[in-house]
């Protein structure tokens, strides 16, 4: 009953607005911390030269890690006739070398190359290149795992949406191969 008392009287006080705003300050506060890419990629747009079809990032990063696909991108696979395995590689092979080496390697002669060389599979919708956009999503691909994957940058793009060119992945996966060979 004395808390029910205490909570009326501060309730009918300037105290008890300042403790309703600072409680839903908070509340708001942890709901947008919670989610741990509030500005990253949440769909997927899959492109196989004429045909186009779109998935949740959670998916491709569940086949990516699992191997384990969703009816819709079974279906789509299918429709592109690309080998789950081979597509599932591609998205998850690493360059990996050290962090730092890596965002130093990002702000070199040699990052537009590499940039360019993932937006040519990764990109948002449209197709135009936003280098900063994708260099930013390396960077925190680093950041966090330590190494630049396809799925990493896809993860981490900061665009809701995001064009993956699937005609174009072992090609590019094949080149980035090739670099991490030489790092």
């Amino acid at each position: 009953m004395q808390i029910y008392q205490l909570f009326n009287r501060l309730n009918n006080n300037k105290f008890g607005n300042l403790l309703t705003q600072t409680v839903a300050l908070g509340v708001s506060a942890i709901v947008l911390l919670s989610s741990t890419n509030a500005n990253a990629a949440e769909q997927v747009v899959l492109k196989y030269g004429a045909f186009q079809g779109q998935i949740s990032v959670q998916e491709l990063t569940q086949f990516t890690e699992t191997g384990k696909t969703t009816p819709t991108l079974r279906a789509y696979l299918q429709a592109a006739q690309q080998d789950p395995a081979v597509a599932r590689k591609a998205l998850k092979a690493p360059i990996k070398a050290d962090a730092a080496f890596l965002n130093n390697l990002l702000s070199s002669w040699a990052g537009p190359v590499l940039v360019n060389q993932i937006g040519e599979v990764v990109h948002p919708p449209g197709g135009q290149l936003n280098q900063e956009a994708l260099r930013s999503a390396l960077s925190t691909s680093i950041q966090q795992k330590g190494e630049v994957t396809l799925l990493g940058a896809i993860q981490n793009y900061p665009n809701t949406s995001v064009e993956l060119e699937g005609d174009r992945l072992i090609a590019v996966y094949e080149r980035l191969s090739n670099l991490a060979e030489l790092l």
